[in-house]
């Protein structure tokens, strides 16, 4: 019998061809991930260098840092990844909540200590809150009200809090600090949202009602501590419920839910421990640490042609107050464009075309952007919006009528959070369509099949099952809108700024700061010192944004 040797050859012969090929295209990948990382950390090491100067640091100072700080956090680091990886997952949550907590609340702090007066903010918090509750309570009651007898009382109740509770109920009844303020508004609302995790938690009534009053509890007595230990009575309800209550609830979460983990919590225990050691017996030794220009007297200062006098402070003010300005425009209108494509627009010629267009749009340069605010912004709406415009007024001999004119002037956060929502406007729409894209259609066809409407379905089921993606996309855009220039150099942003007061106030950025530091004023100490420094606190910021799209986004994939 003849045997086919040639064959079973040649099919040897092209399997190790192929596995020859994959192995030689797998470690070529692997080895440019490896090259681009390891530049992006050389850079980064570079920059950081410069910005904190570690070589200038004493020797002891080095050695009173490791021994309790480097040396324990690596030991238990180590311990609980080779013991129980869940474990060591819990310990880096945990540490990570309260760092990225601690700096989304110093970033609003900014807010209510320069822009928005903390007592006309307890007043408004408090004439919005009487009808909300007005409107919950009559909603769940028993009273067979229609919609629109229960839409008009609601309008009315809005209509007088608004009006009498700031301006008069209020100043009769209490005047609160500026801390009280902070506390009791930012502390209802944290004691709100932990008795509602805590309830779906340990399905307990009393245990989440304990809990919410211990929150508000600590968040009151907060502005108090605060004033005693130099935080200030303003940031301190802020960080309290933005970083500690978050950080509270998932340890306590942990303890009683998952004890096996409780050993990972001895991670946060040693690198909080040991930093705050470290920095007690330092000061004790009079070791002197580096000669960092990123200090606090750099974050909190005001800007300077002085390098020795540089702080980014009305920079960081104003790149909050953009990002507030541009989450509020792009997030509903992307979203709702995203949901409009695709759940309810026909599929036809004019919605291809829309969307062809706007996935172009997202890789149009940011200058164009920056073009386009300054020419519908500043030029058109200068003066003001439009009531009635010039075409129309003038042929009729009547004066055009404008208002908001200050908001739309040359430079202000106004123009400058409209200028960046167009930029990230396709972005999010685009990441929206595909996380709502990627909600199976069984799941629409089961909701119609039970009754629910068009709109039923999309909120009920299309919009919680892509709200991960739909949240990290816009969480992303943002962080590309905190880190753009050319826009703000377009619509007239100021290279130095004071701190501002008002969204008609003209914008100094973080990125437009330190593109000013290293053009105009690029001395030496500017160049290789003041710019490093801001450009490590700009990338806290971004990297802070990030990780919470990475967090929810997790978090949201777990539930979903």
């Amino acid at each position: 019998m003849a045997t086919d040797t040639g064959g079973l050859e040649s099919t040897e012969q092209f399997s190790r061809i192929s596995r020859t090929t994959g192995t030689i295209f797998k470690y070529t990948l692997l080895a440019g991930t490896l090259v681009g990382i390891v530049a992006l950390g050389i850079l980064l090491l570079y920059v950081a260098n410069d910005a904190i100067q570690p070589l200038t640091a004493d020797p002891g100072w080095y050695l009173v840092f490791f021994a309790t700080f480097v040396l324990p956090t690596v030991a238990v680091g180590w311990y609980l990844n080779q013991t129980s990886g869940v474990a060591f997952s819990t310990g880096i949550t945990t540490i990570g909540m309260l760092l990225v907590g601690t700096i989304f609340a110093a970033g609003i702090s900014t807010v209510f200590i320069d822009v928005v007066y903390p007592l006309m903010w307890f007043a408004y918090f408090v004439a919005f809150a009487v009808p909300i509750a007005f409107a919950i309570g009559l909603s769940r009651s028993d009273f067979e009200i229609p919609f629109l007898g229960w839409l008009g009382i609601t309008v009315l109740t809005f209509g007088a809090s608004l009006v009498l509770v700031p301006y008069g109920i209020l100043r009769l009844l209490y005047i609160p600090t500026n801390g009280m303020s902070i506390a009791l508004t930012f502390g209802s609302v944290a004691a709100l949202a932990g008795r509602s995790y805590v309830s779906k938690r340990w399905d307990e009534e009393r245990t989440a009602n304990i809990a919410a009053g211990i929150i508000l509890l600590v968040t009151i007595l907060s502005p108090f501590v605060g004033a005693f230990t130099g935080i200030g009575a303003v940031p301190a309800p802020i960080l309290t419920t933005m970083a500690l209550v978050p950080v509270g609830l998932y340890v306590a979460d942990t303890v009683a839910h998952r004890p096996e983990n409780n050993v990972g919590l001895a991670l946060p225990v040693a690198i909080i421990g040991g930093a705050l050691l470290g920095a007690f017996l330092v000061d004790v030794l009079s070791f002197a640490g580096p000669q960092s220009w990123l200090d606090w007297g750099f974050v909190t200062g005001n800007s300077s042609s002085t390098a020795a006098d540089a702080g980014l402070y009305p920079a960081i003010v104003g790149s909050v107050l953009l990002m507030f300005v541009v989450s509020l425009v792009s997030f509903p209108l992307g979203v709702g464009a995203a949901v409009y494509l695709e759940e309810y627009a026909p599929d036809n010629k004019l919605t291809r075309i829309v969307t062809i267009n706007v996935s172009n749009l997202a890789g149009v340069p940011s200058v164009v952007y920056g073009l386009l605010g300054a020419g519908v912004f500043v030029t058109y709406l200068g003066p003001g919006i439009p009531v009635l415009p010039p075409a129309i007024a003038n042929p009729l001999g009547l004066t055009p009528i404008y208002v908001a004119g200050n908001l739309f002037g040359s430079g202000t956060i106004v123009v400058g959070g409209l200028a960046l929502s167009l930029l990230i406007l396709p972005i999010i729409i685009i990441s929206s369509q595909e996380a709502i894209r990627a909600v199976p259609n069984n799941m629409r066809q089961a909701s119609y099949g039970m009754g629910a409407t068009q709109w039923q379905t999309v909120k009920n089921v299309v919009l919680p099952r892509a709200f991960p993606g739909i949240l990290t996309g816009t969480i992303l855009g943002l962080g590309r809108a905190v880190g753009e220039t050319a826009p703000l150099i377009m619509i007239g942003a100021a290279a130095i700024a004071p701190v501002p007061r008002t969204f008609e106030s003209v914008v100094a950025a973080m990125p437009m700061q330190i593109y000013v530091w290293a053009g105009e004023f690029a001395t030496p100490e500017f160049f290789n010192r003041v710019v490093p420094a801001g450009v490590i606190v700009l990338l806290v910021a971004m990297l802070a944004m990030n990780s919470v799209a990475i967090a929810l986004r997790n978090k949201y994939q777990k539930e979903g």
